[in-house]
């Protein structure tokens, strides 16, 4: 795989698992005992694609002024550290429920806005901004985006069909070994660069 396609299978995957068990996803399970999936979704989709496209931003302009031995290396230690993050988890506070539960005006609004301001600093923004530094923007961009708003729909289902009964700990530990796996396979592929 190269190219487009390698950055969008790739950036789909991990933000795929990033997502799983991640406040937001909370947050659209949250949404979607509150609002009509359509509407909390299109929030969803919107607001990511906007911080998806700052992170592909920053990533692709580091990529293009750093050595790439130093990428990897910087972006495996990275992958760890994602990794140790998920394993702590994410949790949400009253204020943040409060927000997801209050409604509005426009569902579409108040679930873009809350998901904006959610992911700015989040995981899976450091994690796109890593992956834009390794692979291209446009197809990093597209495949974090998919991915997220995959694993927010999934949310979404489960929080219309089975409630809050999210099996956490399985999510979480997997969704680490994986960040795991990912982070010492960039640090082992930078070593011989440097």
């Amino acid at each position: 795989m190269e190219g487009f396609l390698a950055a969008l299978v790739i950036s789909f995957g991990v933000i795929f698992v990033a997502e799983l068990g991640d406040k937001s996803q909370l947050m659209a399970l949250t949404f979607a005992t509150r609002f009509k999936p359509v509407p909390v979704l299109i929030g969803i989709t919107v607001a990511t694609a906007v911080v998806h496209l700052v992170s592909v931003a920053i990533g692709y302009g580091l990529g293009a002024t750093l050595p790439t031995g130093w990428i990897s290396l910087i972006a495996g230690v990275a992958f760890l550290g994602f990794g140790a993050w998920t394993l702590r988890g994410d949790r949400l506070t009253e204020e943040e429920k409060r927000k997801a539960e209050r409604g509005g005006k426009s569902a579409v609004l108040a679930v873009g806005v809350a998901f904006f301001l959610a992911e700015l600093g989040d995981k899976t923004m450091l994690a796109t901004i890593t992956l834009a530094t390794q692979y291209g923007w446009f197809g990093t961009w597209i495949g974090s985006t998919v991915g997220m708003v995959a694993a927010d729909a999934l949310a979404i289902l489960v929080g219309r069909l089975l409630g809050r009964k999210l099996p956490e700990k399985a999510i979480k530990y997997g969704a680490a070994v994986l960040f795991a796996v990912c982070g010492l396979w960039l640090i082992l592929e930078a070593l011989p660069q440097l």
